[in-house]
């Protein structure tokens, strides 16, 4: 079922915590992946499923109704994160017009539900542990931070200059390459404003800023 409420979608979050990957697909009737490397996005999946997502490929906060999105964030026994979290596509022929308030990117960190997930490698992929939740909005400096990275990073695509954008740009927002090899290819436009096939990109935020999530929050 769907959560109605944000407060109930909080209840349905923390009743998870302490749950085995194992044990909440046996309570899904879902199956487990035969190897990590296949469990892409099945984590993320799963999750979905227990807590009543409605959103499924669509541009838009996971939960809509509630403007709530839903991130999975691995992190280490210390509690870290161990990997940046992929947020959504960047257009790569975006509208010019475009500001940061109607951007996905927007829409998807304005408020999110966190999931962090215990992943200790000596582990069996089926024993990591669903460790708290935490339900975040942005604080004033984050906003303006990401606000800032997502302007200077459009800018650059609007300009045709994609392939000039490197992962180290950008202090909590990167953009980086995204598809399933280098055969994943999308249109893009240069600066002369020619069509040319490039690799898709994502925007990912930074550990830097997962990590005060964590601490903070």
């Amino acid at each position: 079922m769907i959560p109605t409420t944000p407060d109930e979608l909080w209840q349905r979050a923390c009743a998870l915590k302490d749950l085995s990957l194992a044990q909440l697909a046996q309570a899904l009737d879902q199956r487990l992946p035969e190897q990590p490397q296949q469990a892409k996005g099945w984590i993320g999946q799963l999750l979905e499923l227990a807590l009543g997502a409605s959103a499924g490929n669509l541009a838009k906060p996971d939960f809509m109704h509630l403007n709530i999105e839903l991130k999975t964030l691995p992190i280490s026994l210390r509690g870290d994160p161990m990997e940046t979290t992929y947020v959504c596509h960047a257009p790569l022929r975006p509208n010019p017009q475009e500001t940061w308030e109607q951007s996905v990117v927007y829409q998807k960190l304005q408020h999110v539900l966190w999931i962090p997930i215990i992943t200790d490698h000596k582990q069996a992929f089926a024993e990591r542990t669903i460790a708290q939740p935490i339900l975040w909005q942005p604080n004033a400096s984050q906003l303006n931070i990401l606000k800032q990275d997502w302007q200077e990073l459009m800018d650059m695509i609007v300009m045709g200059d994609i392939e000039s954008i490197d992962a180290k740009m950008g202090e909590y927002l990167h953009i980086r390459p995204k598809g399933a090899n280098a055969k994943s290819l999308t249109i893009g436009h240069n600066t002369l404003g020619m069509s040319f096939k490039t690799l898709p990109r994502g925007f990912y935020l930074r550990t830097d800023l997962t990590k005060q999530i964590l601490h903070t929050c």
